[in-house]
């Protein structure tokens, strides 16, 4: 067990907060890093690097979203480094690196991954699928209490992943120095359609969910309307895209198998209990 305090950047985000719980019920030290911090740590803002991995050898890291914030996190690694980091467990997507599901949206993750294998850090890839939670603590949440899922997913398919198992995975790996090297995929049991969902959704909170099958243009316009900029409106849509294109249609459920030993939770399941809790309550 280690004495050394893992730092986890990202610590406030859906799967970095899930790492700090797993390890804090392991009674492992951890570190987060954020703008909150008592130590500010900011990824655009490089003057407040300096010192981050004091004190810590090995780092989760949830890299913001975008080609910006993508290129930051790969500089911060080889700055880390530099500085003592010595290993670090990535959060990246399913699909990235993979020559036959490539999209241009995942380009940046791809540079994002071999700035982590180039750095001198012993290095894990984690690749999770999309994540359940998108509908409960995230923006497809006002969607599901307006009754409507408007996306532009068309009738693609994805293997959802519960983000809990995420977490459990990611704590796992990072204790485990034998799972250096590695690269996993993670996915749910199963895939399902976005109607899939719907129909999953409306069964989970006693109330009629239907989804819109938006075309990928009309998405920009509605997600513009409710204030993304267009660059960040174009790339939710191009990350629909990959779904819309059948392109996320196979299980990575063995990922999680391998790591943990047990199956991955299934959408039902997460549906009724996240039910309970009252976050789809009108």
């Amino acid at each position: 067990m280690t004495t050394t305090p893992i730092l986890i950047l990202g610590g406030k985000g859906k799967t970095g907060r899930r790492v700090v719980q797993q390890l804090a019920a392991r009674g492992v030290p951890v570190r987060t890093a954020s703008r909150s911090s008592e130590q500010r740590f900011d990824w655009y803002d490089e003057s407040t690097w300096a010192g981050t991995v004091a004190g810590s050898k090995t780092a989760y890291l949830a890299p913001p979203v975008g080609p910006a914030g993508l290129a930051q996190a790969g500089r911060f690694v080889r700055q880390a480094a530099a500085e003592g980091l010595r290993r670090v467990v990535l959060l990246s997507g399913r699909g990235v690196g993979s020559p036959e599901r490539e999209f241009a949206v995942y380009e940046s993750s791809v540079e994002l991954e071999q700035a982590v294998k180039d750095s001198g850090a012993d290095w894990t890839i984690v690749r999770p699928a999309w994540f359940m939670q998108g509908f409960s603590e995230d923006f497809l949440v006002d969607h599901v209490l307006a009754g409507e899922l408007r996306v532009s997913a068309g009738t693609g398919a994805e293997a959802w992943i519960d983000a809990d198992d995420i977490g459990d995975v990611m704590a796992t790996v990072l204790l485990d120095p034998s799972h250096t090297g590695r690269i996993y995929s993670l996915s749910g049991p199963r895939t399902l359609t976005m109607a899939e969902v719907a129909a999953e959704l409306s069964a989970a909170t006693g109330r009629e969910i239907r989804y819109a099958d938006l075309d990928p243009e009309q998405h920009v316009t509605e997600l513009m309307g409710i204030g993304l900029p267009r660059e960040d409106a174009e790339s939710v849509r191009d990350l629909f895209a990959v779904i819309r294109h059948h392109r996320s249609e196979y299980l990575s459920d063995d990922g999680v198998r391998e790591v943990l030993g047990r199956a991955p939770r299934d959408f039902t399941d997460w549906a009724r209990e996240t039910a309970r809790t009252g976050v789809w309550s009108a």
